[in-house]
Parts: C-alpha cells; sequence; structure tokens
C-alpha cells in the first residue's frame, strides 16, 4: 500500500502542480482522522444506548464531520485519478513527439533528395530510423502503426539507394569483356573505365558529386559494399592483367566531362616484365583513381565526425592491396631475381623502385604504415637468390649426371677447373703475415729442406674422362664460389620462417644419409661395399647445424618478447590509467608476435616441433609476468582486479596461438593441450586464483601443501603474495601461519 502514494506523488510533482503538504501525508491524516471519529462514534453510541445519556448534539456534529472527511476522500480520489490520468498524456505527448519528429524526418528526406542533397537525405533517413527506434521501445504502442513506419522506412531506404547508385554509374562506369574468365590479354583489351569529372550540370548538385553519393552512402551503411565491389572489379580487370600480361599497356583518353581508362597492346620485350616497368604501370592508373574518384575524405561512421574521417583511397587501399603485392610478388618480382652473384648488385635497383613504388602509394594514400610484404620481399633478396641458384644447380647437375658417359676429353697434369679468383680469405690479416713471413726467411733460410716435391705431386696424370664429369666439377667450383661470396645467416637469423626451412632440410638430409649407402651398398664396388659410404657419421652434423639454428631463431624471438613486456611497466600500480595502458598493449603486442609467428610456421614445421617451439615461447612470455607480479609488495584491490583483467586475456588468447595446421577446425585439438606445451600454465592460472580470493580461499587451495596451489607455487611465494594483497590483520596472521 506504501508504494500507491509514492507514485501518486512522483506523478503529481512530475506535473508540476503537488502542493506543500504531499499526498502521502494527506491519506494518513485523514486515516488517523477516520480512526479518530470511529471511536467517537462507538463511545457515543455507548453511551446512549448503555449509560442512556443525551448526545444528540454530539452525534450530529459526528455526522458532520463523517460527511466532511468523506467529501475530502472523494476529493483526493478524483485528484489521484485526474494526476494518474494527466500522466498517461504525458506519455502520450512523448510518442506524438516521435511521430512528429518522424514524419518530418521523412518529409525533409524527400525535399533532399528531389534537390539532390544525397548526404542531408541520407541523415534525414537516420533520424527517422531513430525516431522510430524510440517508438518500439515504448511499450503499449500500436503494432500495426510501427510496422507500417517501418515498411515505409524500408521502402524510402531502398528508393534513396537507388539514386545514389544510379549517380554511381555515372560517375563510375565499366564496359567489361562478355567472358566473365580473363584468358588472354585480348580479352583484357575490351575492357573500358569510364569516370565522370564533373556533374552533368552544372547546377545538379551542390557541392563536389563524388564526396556527396559516397558520404551518403556511408551515412546508410553501404560504402563498404559498394567500393569492395569496385574493389574486386579493379583487380579482376586492371590491376592483375596489367601485371600478368607484359604487352598490355594502359591508355588515357580525356573527354570534356570523361576519362576513359582502356588498354593497348605492345610486342613486349622480355617473357616477363621488369618490376620497374609495371610498377609504372600500376601507379598510372591508381594516380588516374585518385584524381578523379578517390581523392576524398570521408565519414565512415555517417556521424560527421571530423577525427573520424578516413581517405576513399586508403580504404581502397586496405581491400585490394594484399591481392595485389602477391601478385606483384608471383608474377613479376619472383623473375627478377638474379641468376648468379655477379648480379645481386644490380638488384639494387629493384629495391629502390619498390620503395619508390610504395612511397608513391602512401603519398596518395593507398598504404599507411612501415613496408610491407612487397618491399620486404624485394629486401630479402640474398634468400630468394640462393633458393634459385640451389633449385638451378641441383636441375643442372642431374643433367649432367644422366648424360651420355662416352662422350669424353682428355687430361693431363696441366688441366685445371677455370673458376673465378676466390676472395681473400682475411684480407686484415695480410700486413701481419707479410711481416712474419719475412722473419722467417731471414731466420730460416739455411734450413730449407733440399729435397722439394714435384710440381705435379698431385696432378692426374693424363688420362680421359666424360665431358659431363668435367663440366659437374666446373659446376661445383663455381657453386662454391658463390657460396664463399654470399652468406645466408644473417636472414637465417633475422626470418623465423626461413630458420624454419633450415631447419626442416637438415633434419630431412640427415634423415635420408641414415639409411643411403645402405639402400645402395649393393650397386657400389667392393670398397664402398665393406661399409666405407653408409654417410651416417655425417647424420649427426646435420642435425646439429638444423638444430643450432633454430635455437638460434628462438632466442632472437624469446628477446622480443621479453623486450615487449619490460614497457609494462613491471605490472605495478594498475590503479594508474598510463600504466594500466602500458601493460595491457604489452600483452597485446605479445599476443600478436606470437600469432603472426604461429602462421609463419604454420604448415611448415613439424606438429610436434611447431607445438613445442610455440609452447616454449608462450611460457616464457608467462613466467616473466608470474615473476614481475610476485615480486610486487603491494597490491591494491583495483590493482588485482586489473592484473586479473590482464591475466584472463593471455588465458584467454594464449591458447589461440597453436595453430600447426591450415585446417583451422583441426587446430582446436593442440588448442586444448597447452598445459603439456607451457610448463607454467597451471601455474598462471593459479596465480589468477589469488588475485580473485579471500584469505580462507587461498588456505583452502593451499591445503597443507597438498592442494593445487601447493603443486606450482613455494610457501614463501604464496606467503609474499597474502601480504601484498591483504592488509597486516589477525586473520591474515592466522592464513600466513597455515602457508607452511
Amino acid at each position: 500500500m506504501a508504494a500507491s502514494p509514492s507514485l501518486v506523488a512522483a506523478v503529481l510533482a512530475h506535473s508540476g502542480r503537488l502542493e506543500k503538504e504531499d499526498l502521502g501525508t494527506r491519506i494518513a491524516r485523514l486515516s488517523r482522522r477516520v480512526e479518530e471519529l470511529r471511536g467517537e462514534v462507538c463511545n457515543m453510541i455507548n453511551k446512549k444506548y448503555n449509560e442512556f445519556l443525551p448526545s444528540m448534539q454530539s452525534a450530529e456534529d459526528l455526522v458532520s464531520q463523517v460527511d466532511s472527511l468523506s467529501s475530502n476522500i472523494d476529493l483526493l480520489k478524483s485528484r489521484i485519478e485526474n494526476e494518474v490520468t494527466q500522466h498517461t498524456l504525458y506519455l502520450f505527448y512523448l510518442t506524438c513527439i516521435e511521430l512528429f519528429q518522424f514524419d518530418r524526418a521523412i518529409k525533409d528526406y524527400s525535399t533532399a533528395l528531389l534537390e539532390k542533397k544525397y548526404v542531408a537525405a541520407a541523415r534525414h533517413l537516420e533520424k527517422a530510423r531513430s525516431s522510430l527506434k524510440m517508438l518500439e521501445s515504448r511499450k503499449g504502442f500500436e503494432l500495426k502503426v510501427l510496422k507500417a513506419l517501418g515498411t515505409e522506412l524500408t521502402v524510402q531506404t531502398q528508393n534513396m539507394l537507388y539514386h545514389l547508385g544510379e549517380e554511381w554509374r555515372q560517375m563510375v562506369l565499366w564496359k567489361l569483356p562478355p567472358s566473365k574468365e580473363i584468358s588472354s590479354a585480348e580479352t583484357v583489351m575490351q575492357t573500358e573505365l569510364h569516370l565522370r569529372t564533373m556533374p552533368l550540370k552544372e547546377d545538379q548538385i551542390a557541392g563536389p558529386p563524388v564526396a556527396s553519393v559516397l558520404q551518403a552512402f556511408a551515412v546508410l551503411g553501404e560504402l563498404h559494399t559498394r567500393l569492395k565491389l569496385f574493389g574486386q572489379l579493379l583487380l579482376k580487370y586492371i590491376l592483375k592483367p596489367l601485371i600478368s600480361y607484359p604487352s598490355l599497356r594502359p591508355l588515357l583518353e580525356e573527354q570534356p566531362d570523361t576519362v576513359i581508362l582502356h588498354f593497348e597492346s605492345a610486342e613486349p620485350n622480355l617473357e616477363h616484365p621488369s618490376p620497374m616497368e609495371v610498377f609504372g604501370k600500376i601507379t598510372l592508373v591508381l594516380e588516374v583513381l585518385h584524381k578523379h574518384l578517390l581523392n576524398v575524405s570521408l565519414d565512415e561512421c555517417g556521424e560527421n565526425d571530423k577525427d573520424s574521417r578516413v581517405g576513399l583511397a586508403e580504404m581502397l587501399g586496405d581491400m585490394v592491396w594484399e591481392e595485389v603485392s602477391g601478385c606483384l610478388i608471383q608474377e613479376c618480382l619472383v623473375y627478377s631475381i638474379p641468376a648468379n652473384s655477379s648480379k645481386l648488385e644490380q638488384y639494387v635497383e629493384v629495391i629502390k623502385s619498390t620503395e619508390e613504388f610504395e612511397k608513391s602509394l602512401k603519398n596518395m594514400g593507398f598504404l599507411k604504415g612501415d613496408a610491407t610484404d612487397l618491399l620486404k620481399y624485394a629486401r630479402n633478396v640474398n634468400s630468394h637468390f640462393a633458393n634459385k641458384k640451389c633449385q638451378d644447380v641441383i636441375v643442372a647437375a642431374r643433367k649432367l649426371m644422366t648424360s651420355e658417359i662416352h662422350n669424353t676429353v682428355k687430361i693431363t697434369p696441366d688441366s685445371s677447373v677455370a673458376i673465378p679468383k676466390l676472395p681473400d680469405p682475411g684480407a686484415g690479416d695480410n700486413l701481419k703475415m707479410q711481416k712474419a713471413s719475412k722473419i722467417l726467411h731471414n731466420e730460416l733460410i739455411n734450413l730449407e729442406n733440399e729435397t722439394k716435391l714435384s710440381q705435379q705431386t698431385f696432378s692426374l696424370p693424363t688420362c680421359h674422362i666424360s665431358v659431363s664429369v668435367e663440366k659437374l666439377m666446373e659446376l661445383a667450383y663455381h657453386t662454391l664460389v658463390e657460396a664463399t661470396t654470399s652468406t645466408d645467416q644473417e636472414n637465417l637469423q633475422k626470418l623465423p620462417q626461413l630458420a624454419a626451412i633450415h631447419h626442416n632440410n637438415c633434419m630431412y638430409i640427415a634423415h635420408h644419409l641414415l639409411t643411403l649407402g645402405h639402400q645402395f651398398r649393393y650397386c657400389l664396388t667392393n670398397i664402398l661395399y665393406d661399409g666405407a659410404a653408409t654417410f651416417v657419421d655425417l647424420v649427426p652434423g646435420f642435425r646439429r647445424l638444423g638444430l643450432e639454428c633454430f635455437l638460434a631463431q628462438m632466442r632472437v624471438q624469446k628477446g622480443e618478447l621479453l623486450e615487449r613486456l619490460s614497457s609494462a611497466r613491471n605490472f605495478s600500480n594498475m590503479d594508474n590509467e598510463e600504466n594500466y595502458s602500458a601493460a595491457k598493449k604489452a600483452a597485446r603486442q605479445v599476443l600478436h608476435q606470437l600469432k603472426r609467428l604461429g602462421k609463419v610456421w604454420q604448415d611448415v614445421l613439424p606438429v610436434n616441433i611447431y607445438c613445442k617451439a610455440m609452447g616454449t615461447l608462450l611460457n616464457t612470455a608467462l613466467s616473466e609476468i608470474i615473476n614481475r607480479i610476485t615480486a610486487l609488495e603491494d597490491i591494491s584491490a583495483e590493482d588485482a582486479d586489473r592484473l586479473h583483467s590482464l591475466c584472463r586475456i593471455m588465458l584467454e588468447e594464449g591458447p589461440l596461438v597453436f595453430t600447426p595446421l591450415l585446417e583451422e577446425n583441426k587446430n582446436k585439438k593442440y588448442q586444448e593441450e597447452v598445459p603439456v606445451y607451457v610448463q607454467k600454465w597451471m601455474m598462471f592460472k593459479e596465480l589468477m586464483i589469488i588475485l580473485q580470493a579471500n584469505l580462507q580461499e587461498i588456505v583452502d587451495r593451499w591445503a597443507d601443501g597438498k592442494g593445487p596451489l601447493a603443486a606450482e607455487f613455494s610457501p614463501t611465494e604464496v606467503k609474499s603474495l597474502i601480504r601484498a594483497l591483504f592488509q597486516n590483520t589477525e586473520r591474515r596472521a592466522a592464513a600466513l601461519a597455515k602457508i607452511k
């Protein structure tokens, strides 16, 4: 019963007509008066019928008071009903306002659409949508009315999109080949892209037409869809063909109100075009698009916020650059890798042109940030050269070894393999060696042995050998010369994928060396048959070579993880917003590094090696976090909450870095087995529990040194955490006494 007077009082107070004495007080006073009158009436009747006292006047006074009280009750009841009715009317008034705003927004939209003020029209539609949502949130509103309003809004939105689509088709017109498949350069020659450079009529659109139409798309949430379709057509019919077909050249035809981009065919000079030539073609196309279409800045969210504006070129770049760069690498840069080390210096021009190409794209807004995969590929020329050289040498050696053996050449003791001059093994030691040789010559000139070896002691006698074998040795010498003039060690340390592949290569060779000699033992001569050619002695060396390389890469990755965590400000004073942001950023960077590394090693390393490596690296990060937190001397309640939040990020996203296989659904098994590969995983989970637990829960998990907490932490570590988390009280002292 107490709720009704409060509700009525709130209604009256909201209407502004509540008097100084509120209804609750008035009702209480009237209730008390009723009780008083009831007592007096009972007293009067008792006196009249039991004591027979003359009380006529008193009874009449009581009747009068009862009538007055009844009138007050009726008046109060009337006022309550009136005020409740007014509250209902107020809600109805608010509903009418929303209906009016919806109607006005639709009318304003229609007017703006007729005047081709597309951005204003789109925003009026969004206002109408907002009003409709408010109406839907009010209970008791007529459902049929809401349905009618929703239908009207949908119709007008589709009408707006139709008009915008027509404007877009007038500004950007594609003429595509009849065949959907690009099978030749002749097919691509039928492609044309028409870009309107000005409105059809000067007074047709207020403001830049491209910006107006595209911003309206953004307000309605359709910009991404429209731009994605444009990007797909651009990739398929212009950018990729320019990279894949060397004969294609982009042509620009300018008309009074239109620019037409199409192709011409020229006889290619090379089977594969140079990167500089391809970069020039792509740059020309993107410059035309930037000048006539993409050089606008839009509010992607449609909220007219200057801080949230983004360039249209940047949006398109995010959609197409990954495919463009991949195509440039596979169709262009791969073929520009030099075939021998003497041309490596010339490749500097390719790297420079790649840098200039990316710089021009950044200036136009297509790219942002640091070097992309395209530039990284170009700069990693030593690795690509080594891979290509290995393939070429293997092919050449196989061809020589399978050629006719009876084609011979005569060799004499004077014969030698023509090889380039070998590099100086120690140019810095020349002076020292010259001085030493002079001293030795002066001191030992009389000790020279009178018997000298013949100049032909290590020469092969005159005989005939196969031409193919002579060429095979020349190939071996030339390969070794090139191997000594270029090293891949730096790349093996810098690039985790190369380190993994090198590890696999060594293990693969070692694996086959185990049985290679036995497989061919019966086909070899007697000397080799007796065990001289088992190759087993080479196995440990190859295994050690692969393992050392991969462990060096692991040390590099561990160093990077610890460096990222060093910016977490020791995970202390998390109640400070800057410290919390720094720690959260460090955790995110660690996860990002591990996820990137997981993708690089995915389907490259054997699954067991992959899981051990990723588990070791994740364990390094968790161990560092555990050490930093357990070293804290004071952890407030807010600090504990935020530390728990940071740990939860690692706990939830840490297993997701285990993706050894390309099929995502098969990786779940390894993500569930994280505790097997991450030594500190359970310890990390126990730390999270401590950060949110009370003293009794910690004591229970310790369980006299037999609980899960005792399995992960020492008594000293648990006591240190308790002292940091809880104030010095008798309860804390009692808890500390139980941890032993």
